[in-house]
Formats: C-alpha cells, structure tokens, sequence
C-alpha cells in the first residue's frame, strides 16, 4: 500500500516539474529558439480536440472535452506564436514536399459531435484557420445521444442522488452514485444489457432514457439541447460546403480486431461521407487512437492518403503517412504546455510517449 501511495504523489509531481521546464525553456529563450528552427520548419503539428463544452462537459470529462474559454486561448496562442493554420490536405502534401511554412499546425476535431457547429465553428471562422472533422457516420445519420456517454454525464450530474433502478433488467437495484466507481458500476451494467440484447442505436437511446429518467431527469430536454450528439447529415453538408473538411473515422466509431471487418468499416464510413457531402473523402483517424498492424495494407489498397493517431508527436517526412502523430489538446493541459508543444520545445522534453496499439 505504501508502494501505491508512493507512486500515486510521484505522478502528481510528474505534472509540476513538467511545466517548471517549459517555463524554464521559455524564461532562457528555448522556446523561440526552437519555434524558428529549421527543425521546427520540416516537421507538423496535428492538433486533436474531441469535444467543446456545450454546457460543463469539460468538468465532467476534462480528458475529452475543453471549455470555450480554453480554446479561445488556443487559438490566440497559435496566433501569438505566428503559427501557420494550414488544411490537413495541404499539409501533408506540404510535409512530404519539405515546403511547410514556419511552425505549421493542422487542426482536426474526432466524431463530429453538435459543439463543433455551436462550439469550435464560430471560432474557427472569426480566427480564419482551416479545420478537419473525422466523423463517425452511423450517430450522425441515426441522431441519438451516444448513450454511455449522456448516462456517464448524468449520472455525474445527479452524483450526490441515488439511483433507483429497481425492476429495470439488467440493474434492478440501488445505486450510489457518489464516487467515480459507483458510476462506472452502473454504465457497466447497462452496457452488460445492451450487449446482451444486442440492442440497436434506438433500442440503446430509450434503455439509456429509462435508466436516467429515474434520477428525475427530462430526457427528452436534454436531447433536444443537442448535448453528447452528432451533427446532422445536413449540418455536415452545410459546414462542408463552408470549408470544413469532412473525413473518415469509421462508420461505427469501431476499429475490429479482423482486418477485413475494419476494411467494411472504412468503406462504408467513406460510401456515406461521400453521399453527405458530395465529395469522396481521402483521410483517416483511428478511432481512440487505436490501431494495427494489420490495417495499413488495406488502408493502402483503399489509396487512403494519410491516417491519423493518438501518439504524440510531431510529423516529420520520415513519419509513416498512415501513422501520422497528434497531440491531443485537452483542459488537463496547461497554457505553457500547449505552447510548448506548438513551439516544438516539447519534443525535445524527456516524456513517456503513449502508443495506442503497438505496430509491429
């Protein structure tokens, strides 16, 4: 036990002393250094956001989501900094053409939820960058709330309740809801169900309302917020049609162990875009980051352009075009963080560098 707690304050340590050598860095000039470097010239920022609060999403979820206020600030850095916004497309032609501006970034946005359109969008335009969405097609045609994700979010919502879930299958008892554990104990047993009865996306949206209604919550109000949704097929042809990049994140937001179920995966998610917005789609993003080996061949056959991951790092022409890193921007990262890794000072840090699904 004493291990444990050992290793618990060493990782809150972890944290401070990483942000003491970003402003260290910054304090002796480093950073500027590194941000006007030929090296930061030849390599690319791919930045990832999942989610812009609606509401209080990010408290909820600080790993997925970030607030306005935080991205606003992103944005300003970016500008600060003299960042160059740049497409996606262009910029990776540009990456493997060694013709990148000075400390190029590319933004993209994972499953394209409604807070792009109500969140990110507004802000996107009024700063002129370029942005990606990776959507997940099956929730944007079949507009329900994703629903572990609404329970998980209304049952933090109503954590100092109870929930009664007696004589629903499945539950059919009294849950706490007070810690983080309680809560997880509830969606893994309503997940239990839904895997059980091999429920479709609306069979999952009314178990998912029966469940939340016994905290008293008006489910329907809060799907009429358009909270934990998808964009509409409309809404993406619209913001299509405006400049955003729509792009392939699998039809499901799944990623199968069996190459040839991912392949149908992709062909599909890219068959649907394609119907949305008129135009064929040419890049990817494995959903959750997770990927492997077994992929890339048929990604290749698919003449897939580029694919994106969940590593962080920067892209150089040496990266693997269908394993393109990202750092993913989240409200646990600081503002000297941030800049850090958009000046490319953070590449030169000591860090642990996380890999979804090793590739061999």
């Amino acid at each position: 036990m004493k291990e444990t707690h050992a290793s618990t304050a060493w990782m809150d340590v972890i944290p401070a002393i990483k942000r003491s050598s970003f402003f260290m860095s910054k304090r002796i000039g480093l950073m500027s250094l590194v941000a006007g470097s030929a090296w930061r010239r030849h390599r690319l920022l791919v930045l990832c956001y999942h989610g812009v609060s609606m509401a209080d999403e990010h408290e909820w979820h600080p790993g997925l989501y970030v607030s306005p206020r935080t991205l606003a600030r992103r944005f300003a850095a970016l500008e600060h900094t003299g960042c160059d916004v740049l497409p996606l497309d262009e910029a990776v032609q540009r990456l493997y053409a060694g013709t990148l501006p000075a400390r190029a970034v590319a933004l993209t946005f994972d499953d394209g939820f409604h807070d792009f359109k109500a969140r990110a969008f507004p802000m996107l335009q009024a700063h002129g960058f370029p942005a990606t969405v990776y959507l997940a097609t099956q929730r944007c045609e079949k507009n329900f709330p994703v629903p572990h994700l609404i329970a998980s979010y209304l049952l933090w919502k109503h954590r100092t309740s109870i929930l009664d879930a007696n004589g629903i299958a499945g539950l059919d008892q009294r849950y706490p809801l007070a810690a983080e554990g309680d809560r997880q104990r509830v969606l893994a047993d309503m997940q239990a169900r839904m895997r059980a009865d091999r429920m479709r996306p609306h069979a999952k949206d009314i178990f998912a309302g029966e469940v939340v209604r016994r905290l008293g919550v008006d489910y329907e109000a809060v799907k009429a917020s358009r909270i934990l949704r998808l964009m509409t097929p409309d809404e993406v042809a619209d913001l299509s049609r405006q400049g955003i990049a729509m792009e392939m994140h699998t039809h499901r937001h799944r990623t199968p162990d069996d190459p040839d179920q991912f392949l149908a995966e992709v062909r599909l998610n890219r068959e649907r875009l394609e119907a949305i917005t008129g135009r064929r789609p040419q890049h990817f993003c494995y959903p959750s980051g997770v990927y492997h080996a077994s992929y890339l061949p048929k990604l290749e056959s698919e003449k897939i352009v580029t694919a994106t991951t969940c590593d962080p790092g920067l892209a150089s022409r040496a990266a693997h075009r269908l394993l393109l890193p990202r750092f993913v921007d989240t409200e646990h990262v600081s503002d000297i963080e941030f800049e850090a890794w958009i000046t490319g000072a953070a590449s030169w840090m000591p860090r642990r560098t996380h890999h979804a699904h090793s590739v061999h």
